[in-house]
């Protein structure tokens, strides 16, 4: 791997480097500019990955995040990783493309905000993150008939099938969903081969082959191997500004010693935590006061079922099924919509969820958890429209480094309780449909987004419709707090497609 001395002023340097960061460095590494990436987290073996939930829990992100509101916010292995490969390593990897009327909420419902941008001007991106990345889905895609995939989808695990079973009783129609990892042998010049995905079950601990399209294996390999450097074990501190209020160099610490890198760029790619707390610490890029503002969850209720036949939800591909029948419901009382996929999920996170969501103790709930191997699951990825009254804001309790925690105020609004409503309602029908038994439901958020919004107008918004911040003038910001509504999809595809229409905007291509 190269390596930059911290006295040279290299082209740019990007914090993070997960689906906002690593595309970023592999494009500009590419173009042969000198780029450094920096990681709070260490470099991974994948050969180490255990199948075992507790011995993983490394790859989550669990520095004390606080949490407030009416329906605060679960942290750490819900939402965010630590790592070279940021939360890629335990994502879930489920790759629906946003829908092209959820940029567009605003004009369609009067709630909300439109984004700067729309989906056509994301497609294209779409379509090389998919081919990147290698993404399995179907020969033919219901909601988008032009769609294709560049692999044939990954194995329908039992949860799967019984949520098809349901769904075709009801007339929803249902296709195997979009999955960043690849269902045979896959290979690119930027990163080599990758082996097909053995249905080891263990997705969120880390994907032992390179099946998984996290970044460590795809985008960060094609970075090296440009001539980028990645540094692990740095938390960016602060930066240096000139007299233009140009940032001349990121302070970051390293094993506890501070360090200087001189820059002339800098592309702040943290996530919608970690973003915001550091603009928020250093006061910069803060002139609309909407640095940690908006902040938003998916609405994702889950549903659980007992079925008669065997299950076994641990094996496979955890979520192998989507609906987007549901985008739009004919009987909707609210604004947006929510995608559907099936569930399969480990031991101990269904014991955590049974235990937080069905609130059983003592023999009863042994009692529950011995039926595992016959449940499954059904949850929704859907819409959380921007309130005032959620927001990220610095507590006065210091970590372990001596910063401020977060603390995030989350409380559902009205639209959101609508939808969960409707939610459960269809996918009770749905377990019902496949002939499922004792079936509660687990309110529940995911992803968390929002907290530096992208938009035209600079008292409004943070950074600009490419990720540039109104403020400086050469730093850039790329993850999920730059969206400016939280839309049904699952953000990372669309994240990487920012990252790469950033980056040709950055190199003058587009």
């Amino acid at each position: 791997m190269q390596r930059f001395q911290h006295g040279e002023e290299v082209d740019a340097v990007i914090i993070g480097t997960g689906a906002g960061g690593a595309p970023i460095l592999a494009r500009l590494a590419q173009a042969g500019l000198s780029v450094i990436a920096l990681e709070a987290g260490e470099f991974q073996n994948p050969a180490d990955f255990a199948s075992d939930e507790v011995a993983q829990s490394y790859l989550y992100w669990l520095d004390e995040r606080i949490t407030d509101g009416a329906n605060p916010v679960a942290f750490g292995k819900n939402n965010s990783g630590t790592g070279v490969g940021g939360s890629t390593l335990h994502w879930g990897a489920y790759a629906p493309r946003a829908d092209a009327r959820d940029f567009a909420l605003h004009s369609e419902f009067g709630r909300g905000v439109d984004w700067p941008i729309r989906y056509r001007d994301l497609l294209p991106y779409y379509l090389e993150a998919e081919a990147f990345l290698g993404i399995s889905g179907p020969e033919d895609y219901p909601w988008d008939p032009s769609r294709r995939y560049p692999l044939p989808p990954v194995a329908l695990n039992a949860p799967a099938q019984l949520m098809q079973r349901g769904c075709a009783e009801l007339g929803i129609r249902t296709a195997p969903a979009p999955i960043a990892a690849v269902s045979s042998d896959y290979e690119r010049a930027e990163y080599g081969l990758r082996h097909a995905c053995t249905n080891r079950g263990f997705c969120h601990q880390g994907c032992r082959n390179g099946a998984k399209a996290s970044m460590d294996v795809t985008f960060l390999v094609a970075a090296i191997r440009a001539g980028a450097e990645i540094r692990s074990r740095c938390f960016a501190l602060d930066f240096e500004r000139d007299a233009q209020d140009r940032i001349t160099a990121v302070i970051y610490n390293q094993d506890g010693r501070e360090v200087r890198q001189k820059c002339k760029n800098v592309f702040l790619c943290g996530g919608a935590i970690e973003t915001p707390r550091f603009l928020l610490r250093t006061g910069l890029a803060n002139a609309s006061g909407q640095v940690g503002r908006n902040f938003m969850a998916h609405t994702a209720t889950q549903i659980w079922g007992t079925f008669p036949d065997e299950t076994r939800p641990y094996k496979g591909f955890p979520a192998s099924l989507i609906t987007e029948d549901t985008l739009r419901p004919g009987d909707a009382d609210f604004a947006g919509g929510y995608l559907v996929q099936s569930y399969g999920i480990m031991p101990v996170t269904w014991a955590d969820s049974v235990v937080r969501g069905r609130k059983l103790w003592g023999a009863a709930l042994t009692n529950y958890l011995r039926c595992f191997n016959h449940v499954a699951g059904l949850g929704v990825n859907g819409d959380c429209l921007p309130s005032d009254r959620n927001y990220l804001e610095l507590s006065d309790e210091l970590d372990s480094r001596g910063l401020p925690k977060p603390l995030i105020h989350f409380t559902a609004e009205e639209n959101e309780a609508k939808m969960s409503a409707h939610a459960e309602k269809t996918m009770r029908a749905i377990w019902a449909a496949a002939g499922g038994t004792d079936v509660w439901s687990f309110g529940r958020t995911a992803h968390c987004i929002g907290t530096c919004r992208m938009g035209d107008d600079p008292e409004q918004s943070v950074v600009d419709q490419w990720g540039k911040a109104h403020d400086l003038p050469n730093l850039w910001i790329n993850d999920h707090s730059v969206f400016p509504s939280a839309m049904a999809a699952n953000p990372a595809l669309t994240i990487v497609a920012l990252s790469l229409r950033l980056s040709d905007h950055f190199l003058g291509r587009n």
